[in-house]
């Protein structure tokens, strides 16, 4: 084992090339302005991981992210977080916060949405209650495009997007982000937010 790998560990290659042999996906090496990335079929859709860089100007900050478009036939869009400083702030200054009548998620998590009811159905599925607990710090909510200088969707497709500062090289975590992105599109289906459909739209 060399000096670096040592001190820092495996690389995010590495780390990624074993994952994605693991949950038997596919490892796409980057090229010109993209980066190396994973992709996962799960039922008719794509999971997507890899990282982007955002340069403030003083600072470059790194975020590994993974993204999974779909079809949302009734645009239900929600975000959730881990409850912090910033957040608290924001409930007092008229935030809403959604609770799922959890006691011990809703003291963790602040979730946002616009239909609070559909929420409340989609987090009363045990099994993605505790792959969302299982992560130590996480973004995760629905969008309808990909802002600032991303692509638009196409009409009636949405995407599912995680992301968190910095590089993950943790293979078990990135398995259950990805399990945890298999049970929420399932969900959707089961509550009819998404068609099991392919969405005619890849990253």
């Amino acid at each position: 084992m060399g000096p670096l790998r040592a001190w820092f560990g495996p690389s995010r290659e590495e780390v990624w090339r074993q994952l994605s042999t693991e949950i038997e996906g596919r490892y796409v090496e980057g090229g010109f302005l993209k980066t190396d990335k994973v992709e996962v079929e799960h039922g008719p859709w794509i999971v997507t991981l890899d990282t982007y860089t955002v340069s403030t100007g003083k600072a470059t900050i790194i975020y590994t992210r993974i993204r999974a478009p779909y079809v949302n036939p009734d645009s239900f869009r929600f975000t959730i977080y881990r409850k912090g400083l910033f957040s608290d702030i924001g409930k007092l200054l008229g935030m809403q916060d959604i609770e799922i009548g959890d006691p011990e998620f809703d003291e963790a998590f602040i979730i946002k949405g616009n239909d609070s009811m559909k929420v409340r159905t989609f987090f009363s599925d045990p099994k993605l209650r505790e792959l969302f607990a299982a992560q130590p710090q996480m973004l995760l909510e629905v969008k309808d495009d990909e802002r600032w200088f991303g692509r638009k969707f196409p009409e009636g497709v949405d995407e599912l997007s995680f992301q968190v500062v910095g590089v993950i090289r943790d293979v078990e975590r990135l398995r259950r982000l990805f399990a945890l992105f298999a049970e929420a599109l399932d969900q959707l289906c089961r509550i009819g937010s998404a068609y099991e459909q392919a969405p005619g739209f890849t990253l």
